[in-house]
């Protein structure tokens, strides 16, 4: 659970680091955008800001940002029903972004978030510079850290199902609850 302050606080950061990428937001895009925590109440820590651009019964686009040395947890896109998973696409744009997928254990640059070596079992470090693109076929396990500046990317996707990802990490909820201030 996070507060309303917190929450604020880290969406007012990624329009800024957003903007400063050189991307343009209108005013509604910069209302729309919100946060994960992933139901561990550290979100600066383990967590991800979203920008929903659009998401039809087909296909859907996001700006995702991450604070400085911030991690999205170890994840997949399961299938559900006829639907095979989430095909991702990840385009980095602007910052430090490291992300882990299955293969050799390349780690180099990231780091295991503290007490949680069983919840990062990718260990596959792809050093992402904007303009490089990662796709990720239904049901890939994996999970991406920033550095020192952050990150912002996109993710462009087919249908999404957030609420039906599976997680590493057992105690992961990925509804993010907000209490007020």
């Amino acid at each position: 659970m996070i507060t309303g302050k917190e929450l604020d606080e880290v969406c007012q950061t990624s329009i800024k680091m957003i903007e400063e990428a050189g991307l343009f937001l209108t005013e509604e895009d910069k209302k729309n955008i919100t946060a994960a925590d992933f139901g561990l109440s550290r979100l600066k820590e383990e967590g991800v800001q979203i920008l929903t651009l659009f998401d039809t019964d087909r296909m859907a686009a996001k700006i995702l940002v991450l604070l400085p040395f911030q991690t999205e947890p170890e994840h997949w896109h399961p299938p559900v029903g006829d639907d095979p998973g989430k095909e991702e696409v990840i385009r980095a744009v602007w910052g430090d972004l490291n992300f882990y997928t299955p293969g050799e254990d390349t780690m180099k640059k990231g780091f295991i978030v503290k007490g949680k070596e069983d919840c990062y079992t990718m260990r596959h470090e792809v050093v992402m510079e904007a303009g490089d693109q990662l796709i990720l076929p239904p049901g890939t396990k994996h999970w991406f850290q920033a550095g020192k500046r952050g990150a912002v990317m996109y993710s462009f996707s087919t249908k999404v199902n957030d609420l039906m990802d599976r997680f590493t990490d057992p105690q992961i909820i990925r509804k993010t609850k907000i209490k007020e201030y």
